[in-house]
């Protein structure tokens, strides 16, 4: 909040217009006579209040609200005299970066958020980076460091998603980042969530054991909300199939499914479908794989194109499983790889390459 250190008639001015109020209203809200605040703002900043009516005024903005805050500041700015800010006179200090900075923060993370689910990852990149490389940490306060420790998280996600998982500019050292802005505001959910995408980051780089191991441990960490638990269940049981565990990975993965079915989380329960077919798939159960990804794909949110992507190579590798289908499940895989590309997917292009890979060596010879 902005702080007035001597009041003018240029600041009793930018409060009464923030205050939304007549002159007489103003007078009447500060116990002045109309002739008063009149005279003030005549001449502004070379009409200085006394004493008592410095501490009326103190008072007066003290009172205020947040959005009243916004205003004062906002129009303290239309009213500086020539080019000279007024927090640089001395008798106003603003505080960097300003509340309405904040609003418009908070505003262009949820535009980012839609941004990501679409795969539009160049808009959200630059809606991310325009506020990343303005502020340092070390120039915000709380609501600040809670702003960027957020923008840094889904900086994490726009690298992942692109396939950027590990080095200097990548997924693993954003989360990471933003751990510890997490920590330093002591907020334990969120320190949580960012400990279950550094597992995800484990998981991807082909680490499945450790994966499976952290992601037991978050299953079972009461910092986390029952949601991400069952998720975190959930990929206990990726890890596992992943590893060739597929019987264990299915147990775990009913469980997490069970528990979305409870918390009515639709998507989550979609998305365990599609992981429990495969890992049936990989047990050699492939009635059950086809159940299960017929209705991942009947059931599933299909608006995002990294889900649909997702959804047409696990369906791709079932079909790949039977020789009788397997012309149905490469051409499955093309149509994946394309849109993949189109978004730049680039770890599910890669996934989808090392299928292909397989299915050409085990089954392209015993066809010729």
């Amino acid at each position: 909040m902005a702080t007035v250190h001597e009041w003018t008639g240029l600041e009793a001015l930018a409060l009464r217009k923030a205050l939304r109020l007549s002159v007489r209203a103003f007078a009447e809200r500060l116990g002045v006579s109309v002739n008063t605040v009149s005279n003030w703002e005549k001449f502004l900043a070379k009409r200085r209040p006394n004493t008592e009516s410095q501490a009326i005024l103190d008072t007066a903005l003290a009172q205020a609200n947040a959005q009243t805050h916004v205003r004062f500041e906002t129009e303290l700015a239309k009213l500086a005299e020539g080019d000279t800010p007024p927090e640089t006179t001395g008798r106003v200090t603003i505080p960097r970066p300003r509340a309405w900075d904040y609003e418009t923060w908070a505003d262009d993370l949820e535009r980012a958020v839609v941004a990501l689910a679409r795969q539009n990852f160049s808009f959200a990149e630059s809606l991310l980076h325009r506020w990343t490389s303005r502020y340092k940490a070390s120039e915000l306060d709380e609501r600040g460091l809670s702003l960027l420790a957020r923008s840094t998280a889904l900086q994490g996600d726009l690298m992942r998603d692109q396939g950027a998982v590990v080095g200097p500019l990548s997924a693993q050292r954003a989360y990471a980042n933003a751990r510890s802005l997490y920590t330093q505001l002591e907020i334990p959910r969120r320190v949580a969530q960012l400990d279950l995408s550094l597992a995800v980051v484990t998981e991807m780089v082909g680490e499945l054991e450790t994966a499976a191991r952290q992601y037991e441990d978050l299953a079972a960490d009461d910092r986390l909300s029952p949601r991400d638990r069952a998720r975190a269940r959930l990929w206990v049981g990726t890890s596992l199939s992943k590893d060739g565990n597929h019987d264990y990975a299915v147990s775990v993965m009913e469980t997490a499914v069970h528990v979305f079915e409870d918390l009515a989380e639709q998507e989550d329960w979609s998305v365990a479908q599609q992981k429990l077919a495969l890992a049936h798939r990989g047990s050699g159960n492939l009635d059950a794989a086809l159940r299960l990804i017929d209705l991942a794909r009947s059931t599933g949110v299909t608006e995002s194109p990294m889900q649909r992507v997702r959804l047409d190579t696990a369906y791709g590798h079932i079909l790949l499983s039977d020789p009788a289908t397997l012309d149905d499940g490469l051409h499955v895989l093309d149509d994946a790889a394309t849109e993949a590309a189109q978004y730049g997917l680039s770890h599910q292009l890669r996934s989808i390459t090392d299928i292909r890979r397989t299915a050409d060596g085990a089954a392209r010879p015993t066809r010729r």
